[in-house]
């Protein structure tokens, strides 16, 4: 083989396979970068919900103690209950007093 097939060997298959290999290796990157993203949110719902279901447990306890316990003391649970839910959970900060 002289020179110039060489040359024309290495622009008909060389280059286009280094191409081809660069543009897989961007394709690659970026199918990656994609799936660590959907991980992280989906870690990220999983604690949410791991939130919610500790919470939903805590209050079907309250419940179960609430059907098992005696009448005087159901009604003392269930103000209780009540209190916790009219409270605001971020009360407001009190302004201070002017003088």
């Amino acid at each position: 083989m002289s020179g110039d097939e060489v040359i024309a060997l290495f622009i008909v298959v060389g280059l286009p396979m280094a191409l081809g290999f660069y543009i897989m290796h961007r394709l690659f990157g970026l199918k990656q970068r994609k799936m660590e993203i959907e991980a992280e949110q989906t870690a990220e719902k999983a604690a949410q919900y791991a939130v919610s279901n500790h919470e939903l447990e805590q209050r079907v306890r309250v419940l179960e103690q609430i059907v098992t316990d005696g009448g005087a003391h159901t009604a003392a649970q269930i103000e209780a209950l009540r209190d916790l839910q009219d409270r605001d959970p971020l009360p407001l900060p009190k302004e201070k007093a002017r003088g």
